[in-house]
Formats: C-alpha cells, sequence, structure tokens
C-alpha cells in the first residue's frame, strides 16, 4: 500500500530499522535509527524510546531513488491514453484507432488521444486520409512516444488550426502546441492523476523526481502539495518563456518554493536546442540517411550559438543551473560551446549521439550527463537505421564514466516509465526481452548506476537524509530481469513511509 503524507510532528518522531543489509554497505546486517528525517544512527541494540520499530528481516536498505527528467503531467495524462506502443505500421495504428472508437465511443465534441507510436521504423507512412477512414469527423490526435510529433486526422487539423497540412504529421513546436492543448482538463481532474502516479512512483522505491513539464507547475505543485500530494519531492524546471516570472520571484535553483513544506526545490533552466532521433530532428554533423541534399537532412538546430548563450547567461546570471536538450552530435557539441563559453556548468539532458572529444569536454568542463538509459533500447534499432555508422558514438554511458563524467539516470517519463530500476537495468545489461546486448561495452556496472540513480549516495550513512528505500533483492547483485521487476517492500520520505508492504 501507499502511505499518505504525516505532519511534521510525525516527521519527527523516531524510527529503527532492524536487521537492514546495507546496499554497499557489507553483508551484515544492522539497526538504523531514523529521527528529524535523518539517519542518525548504524548500530545494534536496544530501541529508544517511543521509537516505532519496524524489522526488515535481511532486507535491502539503499538510498531513496531520483527520476532526473520526466514530463509529470503528461505521465499522467499518458497513463490514460490510448496506448499505440504495440503498432508496427501505420496501417495498425489506424486499426488500433479505429477499434477503440468502436468500442468505446468518444463523447459528442471530444478528442480521442493516443499516445507512443514510433514511425522510424514503419514500412508506410502516416496520414491524414489513414486516420479519417477510421476516425469519420471524431478529432483523433495521436502523440508520438518521444513527444516531437503528433499525427491528426482532418477533424483535429482543423479543431487546431492546421486544415491544409498535407500529411497531418506535425513535427517540433507545431507538436508541442497541439499536445498542450490536448493536455488541458481542470485542475482537480489533474491534480488527481498526479497524486496516483505519484504514489506509483514511490512504490517503485522514487523519493524525488526533476520535473521539466513544459508549462511551469510551480503553482500546481504548490497547490498539490497543500491538498495532501506529499509523496515526492519535485525539483520543477522552467523553460525560456517563463523565465522572466521565475527571476521575478526571486527563485534560484535549489531554493525551497513557499508553501510546499519543503518538498518542492527550484530547478534548473531548461532550453532545447534540437529535436529527437525519431523525428528526424535531432541535430547532427551527418546526414540523415536518403535526406542528403534535403534543407533538413541533418535535423534542426533552434538556436544560434549567441542566442543559446544569451540564454545561458541571462538564466545562470539569476542563479538558475541550466539543463540543456541535446541528442545529435552536432547539437551536443553547440551545447558545450555555449556551456563553455558562459562557464555556468549545468547540464546535458540527453546527450544521445555523441564526438568522442566532445565527452572528455563534458569532464573538463564539469557537466553533467543527464541520461535515459531505456531510451537506448527503444531506440536501438532506429539508431542503426538512422545512424548508421554511428551507433558506436550513441548512449556511450560507460564512455562518459571512464572520462569521469557524472552522471544523472533518467526516463523521460512518458517516453519510458518513470520507474528506476527499468533505467538502471537497461545501463547494467544494454538488454531488453532477450536480445543480445547492444554495443556491451558501454554497459555500466551496478554500482555506477545506482549511484546515478540516487544523486550520487553510495550506500546509507549516518547524517544523511532518511529518503530510502527497502528491496528484497540486493540491487548490486540483481538480474536484469530481477531489477525491473524490483520487489519493493518500503519507501521512506524524510524519515516517513510513503510506500510500505512490510
Amino acid at each position: 500500500m501507499t502511505v499518505g503524507a504525516g505532519t511534521r510532528a510525525e516527521e519527527a518522531r523516531r524510527t529503527l530499522l532492524t536487521g537492514a543489509r546495507l546496499v554497499g554497505g557489507g553483508p551484515a546486517p544492522v539497526d538504523v535509527l531514523l529521527e528529524g528525517g535523518r539517519v542518525v544512527a548504524l548500530a545494534s541494540g536496544p530501541a529508544p524510546v517511543g521509537a516505532e520499530v519496524v524489522d526488515l528481516d535481511g532486507r535491502w536498505l539503499a538510498p531513496g531513488l531520483w527520476d532526473s527528467h520526466v514530463h509529470m503531467d503528461q505521465w499522467a495524462l499518458v497513463r490514460r491514453r490510448l496506448d499505440l506502443s504495440r503498432a508496427r505500421s501505420a496501417a495498425e495504428a489506424a486499426s488500433i484507432v479505429g477499434e477503440r472508437l468502436r468500442v468505446e465511443p468518444v463523447e459528442a465534441g471530444g478528442t480521442l488521444v493516443g499516445y507512443g507510436f514510433q514511425d522510424a521504423l514503419w514500412p508506410d507512412a502516416p496520414s491524414r486520409a489513414l486516420l479519417d477512414s477510421v476516425a469519420g469527423d471524431v478529432p483523433v490526435v495521436l502523440v508520438s512516444n518521444d513527444l516531437h510529433s503528433v499525427w491528426l486526422d482532418s477533424s483535429a487539423l482543423a479543431r487546431h488550426g492546421h486544415a491544409d497540412h498535407p500529411t497531418g504529421l506535425l513535427r517540433e513546436q507545431p507538436a508541442f502546441d497541439v499536445s498542450a492543448a490536448v493536455s488541458v482538463v481542470p485542475d482537480e481532474q489533474l491534480d488527481g492523476w498526479v497524486a496516483e502516479a505519484v504514489d506509483a512512483a514511490a512504490a517503485r522505491g522514487v523519493v524525488g523526481v526533476v520535473d521539466l513539464e513544459m508549462t511551469l507547475s510551480l503553482d500546481r505543485w504548490t497547490r498539490r502539495v497543500a491538498g495532501g500530494t506529499r509523496g515526492l519531492r519535485i525539483r520543477p524546471g522552467v523553460y525560456p518563456r517563463d523565465l522572466d516570472a521565475v527571476v521575478a520571484r526571486g527563485l534560484r535553483t535549489g531554493d525551497v518554493v513557499p508553501g510546499t513544506e519543503g518538498l518542492v526545490t527550484m530547478g534548473p533552466f531548461k532550453i532545447i536546442t534540437d529535436g529527437s532521433l525519431g523525428t528526424r530532428t535531432a541535430w547532427c554533423h551527418d546526414p540523415y540517411p536518403g535526406l542528403e541534399g534535403d534543407p533538413a537532412a541533418r535535423g534542426v538546430r533552434i538556436y544560434e550559438t549567441d542566442e543559446l548563450v544569451g540564454w545561458l547567461r541571462r538564466a545562470s546570471s539569476a542563479g538558475l543551473v541550466p539543463a540543456v536538450h541535446a541528442i545529435g552530435d552536432a547539437a551536443n557539441a553547440q551545447a558545450l560551446d555555449a556551456l563553455e563559453l558562459v562557464g555556468c556548468g549545468g547540464s546535458i539532458e540527453h546527450a544521445q549521439l555523441l564526438d568522442l572529444h566532445d565527452v572528455d569536454r563534458f569532464a573538463r568542463l564539469g557537466i553533467v550527463a543527464s541520461v535515459q538509459p531505456e531510451h537506448a533500447m527503444d531506440d536501438r534499432d532506429v539508431v542503426d537505421r538512422l545512424w548508421v555508422g554511428r551507433s558506436e558514438r550513441a548512449y556511450v554511458f560507460e564512455s562518459l564514466v571512464a572520462a569521469g563524467v557524472r552522471l544523472q539516470l533518467g526516463s523521460d517519463a512518458p517516453v519510458a516509465p518513470l520507474d528506476p530500476w527499468v533505467a538502471m537495468a537497461a545501463a547494467i545489461s544494454r538488454s531488453r526481452d532477450g536480445r543480445e546486448a547492444w554495443h556491451p561495452e558501454q554497459r555500466l556496472v551496478a554500482s555506477a548506476a545506482l549511484a546515478a540513480s540516487t544523486g550520487g549516495r553510495a550506500t546509507v550513512e549516518v547524517g544523511s537524509v532518511a529518503d530510502l528505500v527497502v528491496t528484497e533483492v540486493d540491487p548490486l547483485a540483481a538480474s536484469d530481469d530481477q531489477l525491473r521487476r524490483m520487489p519493493v517492500v518500503g519507501t521512506v520520505l524524510a524519515g516517513r513511509w510513503t510506500h510500505r508492504t512490510l
């Protein structure tokens, strides 16, 4: 079960976890005393007066998990949308839409929203006519798995101002605009769905997320905490269009957002420099196969370097740490150039394709690589086709670690599930569904993957914040399948249970 948040008085009480085996800290069980939201002792002995005693009976105790890149509202919405992830062609996707409309018609004036199609390997092309053939007059909006494109039928195109679009497949900013429009639901409803998603994350051992939702979510999270959603720490990001609003509030990265009981702190300044691999809009040095000579053959470059530098300088001078979206190798090179010119540090989000000399630049500049390992499993076949001859430079996790770069693992939920165990499994095995490892030379050791999922915390230590996870299996010795299905029996946030089946 998931346990609701307690009061500050409850958070201050003592809890003694007996018989805990510390992940990364040796096999001998110890007793762990929590008080005031922190780990105050690791020792065996009688329980302090008034302490709640919980016998872990040899189960494993590790620092709580973080997902360093999520879109929380989108994740909550996607959990209720038509799933298109199994479609292997445009025709099959249309068939799924048609079957859904037959079984569950859309209310008058409503829109059918689907999510998860990946058309890069489809043998046929998405078209408005194909959707029209199964949807009739019902507006249909299908969002791609990477969120960078949407596929609309004629009714939806007319509704969203693209009536004359020839194919119905919109990419990048027009896609984001349509996705934002169909994501508008009443606050109370969305807050309830987000609360369910928070509980689900806590049940997987998650204690915090970096929320990079594309609309400013500070006030939404303040409202949610006040309404009782207190199962995670949240670090909301800000994009360029809302930068002035955050600067006007005087919020710097790491500052506690007032009215959130310390659970919500200001996150990074997020800026997007290119598109995505699946939409062939990730900006690369070399053209995509078959697009040679096309003006968009190398993907989409969103900012000139001086523009990017201007945004980074403006944000960092206000105390906001940059998080730069860069997927293609040209985008990553530009991001590193701009970060070096500003001298502000920060992270690059995704870092999917890198020139090898740029790996060393990450380390020299102290730039964090915020990566999503499950994307490598989703994209391996797409990489082999669209980045043919470059796949040895894609998702180079071990090369980054070997160079001394700090990694942060995430999901980019809803692009991949909000489940750090899945991310760790992908990073460690470079495999899924029994397939052979893809570029196994880039596998991470388990200890590195865990540290990259816990904010760098290797084990539970005295004085550390009492954000913890209890598992039935040692994460450092688990198989790929065990990690993906990791049995989590307890999650502790600031000394209180947010999930507990013990």
